[in-house]
């Protein structure tokens, strides 16, 4: 059984110094849950920030020089990076070493970095479902994963060990462990995270294509409604310009259902069925309800 006190890694090194990446290096740093870690930005200014604010123990674009004595490896880049620094990192990767990352899509993940890691090093996908409309190393902080799912998608023989030391990092860092099946986590998460995202971006972009009198009045008069898209909408345009790029089968899937969804609720507006609105509303409480039941509102 691990020691709760005892740090689960040597050395940690976070590629990738955003949101997700610095709040990890926070955690891992607050709950004592590795003697050092280190991390890998391809922006030196990102890196120097990183040191200034005192989360990580060494910074620098040399992604070698950062991987090569770590245990751990966690990819916090978009997800269409992750096969550039997969191959650059690997030949500095010493046996034994864990690959994991924070990406929102899970089967492009294991189809880009696998191929490049060398024999005897492990990887565990990991999804975080967890953060804020806010980017960059000053955006992060420790507790963001308190009571948040982290779902794990490790490949068909991965290694026991490997999977259990990545599922206690996240545990110890406040989240609820979920193992799933790589392609099931990309089809729930497209209906969970992805459409939602998508349809902000829509709304709030066709809010930016009005004239300037009406856009200046839906600004002033946004109500909780439009406010909430915005905020969903704020979100780092590569990261999800990535998602979308990486998980379009799942994606376009939902998305015709949803569009089809659309079009019968056109319908009953149209042809002013308010039996069959009240039914659809009614039916979609129930939904925020569970969501509230299962704290993750």
């Amino acid at each position: 059984m691990t020691n709760a006190s005892a740090p689960l890694f040597d050395r940690v090194a976070i590629i990738g110094i955003g949101l997700i990446g610095s709040s990890l290096a926070r955690a891992i740093r607050e709950y004592g849950l590795a003697r050092s870690v280190v991390g890998s930005d391809r922006s030196e200014a990102v890196c120097a920030k990183a040191l200034e604010l005192g989360f990580l123990d060494a910074a620098t674009p040399d992604l070698g020089e950062m991987v090569s004595a770590a245990d751990l490896v966690v990819l916090c880049v978009p997800v269409g990076a992750c096969a550039e620094v997969a191959e650059r990192m690997a030949p500095h990767l010493k046996p034994g070493t864990i690959v994991s990352d924070v990406g929102s899509v899970k089967m492009a993940v294991l189809r880009d970095v696998s191929p490049h890691l060398p024999e005897g090093v492990h990887i565990v996908p990991g999804h975080p479902v967890a953060g804020t409309e806010h980017s960059g190393p000053e955006a992060g902080f420790a507790t963001l994963f308190q009571g948040r799912w982290c779902i794990l998608t490790p490949p068909p023989g991965a290694s026991e060990a490997a999977v259990e030391k990545v599922a206690e990092l996240w545990r110890r860092c406040g989240s609820k462990l979920e193992i799933m099946e790589p392609a099931h986590h990309d089809r729930v998460l497209a209906i969970t995270s992805h459409l939602p995202h998508l349809i902000a971006y829509t709304i709030v972009g066709t809010a930016s294509d009005l004239e300037e009198a009406t856009k200046s009045e839906v600004i002033k008069f946004s109500a909780g409604g439009f406010r909430d898209f915005t905020r969903i909408a704020a979100s780092d345009p590569v990261m999800w310009r990535d998602v979308f790029l990486n998980n379009r089968e799942a994606v376009l899937e939902i998305l015709q259902r949803f569009t089809e969804d659309l079009t019968a609720l056109q319908r009953a507006i149209r042809w002013g069925e308010g039996d069959t609105l009240q039914e659809t509303f009614t039916k979609t409480r129930a939904i925020r309800r569970g969501i509230i039941d299962a704290k993750q509102a």
